[in-house]
């Protein structure tokens, strides 16, 4: 065996020092600074789910299905994570976690991010995913696209079909805002005149059909091939003024509410019919519990939302 030299002996040391531990100062695991709010960290989520529409290697449907997974995924977020973080604030029991967050500021940073990311959903949509549907022969047909022979096709359909589903409600003093179901589609329509029984209230609530489907197909003998859509909120706008005879539609714009579903009562130990009656009973409060989220067409002048914002208030 060949005896150790100096240079490998300071070899040796050398290497030693480099691989001996080095002290470092404990991490402070009180430090809010190293902990993520909850529900940003959610958000945070979802900003990844959404950059997955912007992935080119995948196909155009899968992009198309990752907004709509987003749009899902909102929706959850308002009705239970956003509920809660208002609960607290409105029972005065605000809970401060590791990331030292107050539930105020954590919603004002939630409004802030949601909002950016739905602008940047519809832009998605509208300047990537249908243009790039388009391009394949899918088609969403807008109102001033509509050629003679559709906007014949999409009369015929509206008196068929949407008006005998539809009804207008008005709002007045003896009629306030109404408790509308959770996520869906209404119409908040700008009246000018009075109605068949004399009252001018200026504004009314037109919900759009549930049982009737968002995106409806055009025939092929009004079109000039590959798949053609209208939207159903399309043929409400167009024929607005059908459901308010003797008076004139000064706009329409489309809104939604997302309602409170927080529901986080305990359910282990409970008995099977305790924790089904608890569910029903929670089903019937979503129905008419206040609203969580409200989105309005940015279109709407001020008086459409300030009645959305007063009919709010008023529920809650």
């Amino acid at each position: 065996m060949t005896p150790p030299t100096e240079a490998t002996t300071a070899t040796a040391k050398s290497a030693a020092r480099h691989t001996a531990p080095v002290d470092t100062p404990e991490a402070d695991l009180g430090e809010s600074s190293l902990y993520v709010h909850r529900e940003l960290s959610q958000l945070q989520f979802n900003t990844r789910v959404l950059d997955q529409a912007l992935d080119e290697s995948k196909p155009l449907i899968e992009r198309l299905k990752f907004l709509l997974i987003f749009s899902s995924n909102m929706d959850e977020f308002f009705e239970i994570r956003v509920a809660g973080l208002k609960q607290q604030i409105a029972f005065d029991h605000e809970m401060i976690g590791a990331d030292g967050i107050p539930p105020r500021r954590a919603l004002a940073e939630i409004a802030e991010v949601a909002h950016r990311l739905i602008e940047r959903q519809y832009a998605i949509l509208n300047e990537k995913i249908l243009p790039a549907l388009a391009d394949e022969g899918i088609r969403i047909v807008r109102r001033n696209q509509w050629t003679h022979k559709q906007k014949l096709w999409v009369r015929r359909y509206f008196r068929h079909e949407v008006a005998p589903l539809v009804t207008p409600i008005g709002l007045d003093p003896t009629h306030p805002f109404p408790r509308l179901v959770n996520k869906s589609l209404n119409f908040i329509v700008q009246l000018e005149g009075t109605d068949a029984f004399g009252r001018d209230s200026g504004l009314a609530i037109v919900p759009a059909p549930r049982i009737l489907p968002r995106l409806i197909r055009l025939p092929e003998d009004v079109c000039e091939g590959g798949d053609n859509y209208v939207l159903l909120s399309s043929i409400i706008h167009a024929h607005a003024d059908d459901l308010f005879p003797g008076m004139r539609v000064l706009g329409s714009y489309q809104f939604r509410l997302t309602r409170n579903a927080d529901d986080r009562s305990g359910r282990r130990g409970r008995p099977r019919a305790h924790v089904a009656r608890r569910a029903f009973l929670a089903a019937l409060r979503r129905r008419g519990a206040p609203g969580g989220r409200r989105q309005l067409s940015k279109a709407a002048g001020r008086l459409p939302a300030e009645a959305i914002l007063a009919g709010y208030r008023r529920l809650v």
